[in-house]
């Protein structure tokens, strides 16, 4: 798999979604992303879904379908994801039971 280079819009983005895999709703998406205008959020989470790392219902075509639609991080890259965007924090260890 090739290296996964994020900015900090989609950083923050995908952050405010997280890696649970649930959906969330876009209205709800705005007010945890902060400051981030409708045209920036709206051309990271294209970006996003184009690149396959998030899911959109229904697709993103308009800024104000922004808050009707339903997004969620493509479970297929949630690892890959949680790596780039914090590449030094090491994976849990498994212990063996005793």
């Amino acid at each position: 798999m090739s290296t996964i280079n994020l900015d900090g819009g989609e950083i923050t983005i995908i952050r405010a979604l997280g890696f649970a895999g649930a959906q969330m709703l876009g209205r709800d998406l705005k007010g945890r992303v902060g400051r981030m205008s409708d045209n920036d959020l709206a051309e990271c989470l294209q970006t996003l879904v184009a690149l396959g790392y998030i899911s959109s219902t229904p697709d993103l075509d308009r800024v104000e379908n922004i808050d009707k639609a339903l997004f969620s991080v493509n479970s297929g890259y949630a690892k890959a994801l949680r790596e780039a965007i914090d590449p030094d924090k090491e994976p849990p260890k498994r212990q063996r039971r005793q």
